[in-house]
């Protein structure tokens, strides 16, 4: 039994990281320890969710790991905690465009049997909040809105009408936060600054929520609620069953972190760990490749606002170039994509890749079914993914150049050959351990551990 809540809202902006952050930050400090989860395939919220626990931030996203893996890694990434706090993405019943709520928080709540509380936006409304709550929960039945928070409150009067507007719906309100600039944090093109880049910030953020969580939530009735969940019928994930090492040699995958490359899934290094690797984090910032790599991981993140800095790396540049030339194994989404380009938006990089990247102001957001293009290291040509894209920036290759991806439409995407996989896509490699397996042995073959 693992006591459990969802973070839902009725729309996009109404509060809910802060109310999710602020109640796990809370919590802890009540002598709770806190899992905390992210609905979604959004990688800036559980960076929060990390500061506000002590613990790794995690997702649960049905569409990118399959809906037969979200209670398992719950499990997984809830042990040793007493308590689970799962925020929602969007609108409580928004999922992904053209289905019926597939990977939406309703969808997941269902999926964990978990309690649901809504946090509504009442700055611009009064009784009228009553109709919002209702509404929500006759829309599905069988999703159990066991509360409410109301955020963004302005004063006395204005909360109790508020309370006067949800009282007939029979849900009861567990909390009232009033306006507060302290929880305003930094934001950018896509969203909000990760907490890896502005640590003090991100740490004032969630200790400001944490208060106003304290204050104005009924912390008791919160955990009751939690602790009304069922019984969840699932057996944790376990990265260690979804591979099988070799028996002697670690090879070393150099992961890139730092606060350019934060964007990547806490169960990536689990895999390639029980995989057989030895997993060293760098930054590319500053540093240069860990001792003995032999193959190399780079995740997403905001390298079009480091690109000076990135490309001031000469070390680190050269050295990624020719480590790959001489047949180093590379995993690249993303932002990792862009540092493989000879250059970003006028700044020299690798040169891994015959391309260079662009800001623009056109967002690429969405989920994506992918056909492998080629077949590499890691990929058999044919292979089908779902992924995710979330970018502002574009390559551009020069001339044709073998595709990494088949997205929908025929379109071709990112490069792919021998070695090297480089695409925009995002994958939760917990739905591919063998993908994971194959990038571990490619590392194995590059280390002369195996032929």
């Amino acid at each position: 039994m693992i006591p459990r809540v969802v973070i839902a809202a009725p729309s996009s902006s109404a509060g809910k990281t802060t109310v999710a952050v602020g109640l796990m930050a809370a919590l802890r400090r009540a002598g709770h320890t806190v899992a905390g989860f992210k609905v979604g395939p959004d990688y800036i919220d559980p960076g929060f969710h990390a500061v506000a626990t002590g613990r790794p931030g995690r997702n649960l996203d049905p569409m990118l790991s399959g809906e037969e893996r979200v209670a398992p890694l719950f499990k997984h990434g809830a042990k040793g905690a007493d308590l689970a706090v799962i925020e929602g993405v969007m609108g409580l019943y928004d999922g992904a465009l053209g289905t019926e709520g597939y990977s939406s928080t309703a969808h997941v709540s269902k999926l964990l049997q978990a309690p649901v509380v809504l946090v509504v936006d009442a700055s611009a409304a009064g009784r009228s909040v009553g109709a919002v709550v209702q509404g929500f929960v006759a829309y599905d039945t069988g999703v159990r809105i066991v509360g409410v928070i109301l955020n963004k409150v302005g004063s006395d009067r204005h909360e109790a009408e508020v309370r006067a507007g949800v009282a007939p719906t029979g849900v009861p309100v567990l909390g009232v936060l009033r306006r507060d600039t302290r929880l305003t944090v930094p934001s950018r093109h896509l969203g909000l600054i990760p907490a890896d880049e502005q640590r003090e910030q991100a740490a004032a953020a969630v200790d400001a929520a944490a208060e106003l969580v304290k204050q104005g939530v009924d912390l008791e009735a919160f955990v009751a609620a939690a602790r009304a969940a069922a019984p969840l019928d699932a057996t944790a994930w376990d990265p260690a069953a979804e591979v099988t090492p070799a028996e002697e040699g670690r090879p070393v995958i150099a992961m890139a972190g730092g606060p350019v490359f934060s964007f990547r899934y806490t169960e990536t290094a689990e895999l390639l760990t029980a995989a057989g690797a030895d997993v060293v984090t760098f930054d590319p910032l500053h540093e240069s490749l860990p001792e003995a790599t032999s193959a190399l991981y780079l995740g997403g993140g905001f390298p079009e606002l480091h690109a000076e800095a990135l490309s001031g790396n000469l070390v680190l540049r050269d050295q990624v170039a020719a480590e790959i030339a001489a047949g180093l194994p590379v995993v690249a989404e993303c932002a990792g994509l862009l540092y493989l380009c000879r250059e970003l938006d006028g700044h020299q990089l690798t040169g891994v890749l015959p391309a260079k990247g662009q800001m623009t102001s056109r967002l690429t957001l969405g989920y994506r079914t992918a056909i492998a293009a080629s077949t590499t290291a890691i990929f058999d040509e044919g292979r089908r993914v779902h992924g995710h894209e979330f970018h502002r920036t574009t390559v551009e290759f020069d001339g044709d150049n073998p595709a990494a991806w088949y997205l929908p439409g025929g379109q071709r995407e990112g490069f792919g050959r021998a070695q090297i996989h480089a695409s925009y896509l995002h994958l939760h490699w917990t739905a591919t351990p063998d993908v994971p397996a194959r990038f571990v042995a490619a590392a194995r073959v590059h280390a002369g551990l195996e032929k």
